[in-house]
């Protein structure tokens, strides 16, 4: 029997308006909601990322972050 997929936490989160089209676009590209979208990302994590590529992109963001707060 499968096992079932329950949603056992909820946090308030911030995102960007750009972020939060793209997670709209994945989620509705695999047939999730948004919660179940975030799920599998952070789930698979490893696999969906690039080693490489991760901390040079993460560097850019943090870079460009203050500027969009503002």
């Amino acid at each position: 029997m499968p096992k079932r997929f329950r949603l056992t936490r909820r946090f308030p989160v911030s995102m960007t308006d750009e972020g939060y089209r793209r997670l709209k676009r994945f989620a509705s590209d695999a047939g999730l909601d948004e919660g179940e979208a975030l799920s599998f990302l952070f789930e698979n994590f490893d696999s969906v990322t690039h080693d490489e590529n991760l901390p040079h992109r993460l560097r850019l963001f943090n870079a460009d972050l203050e500027k969009r707060k503002r």
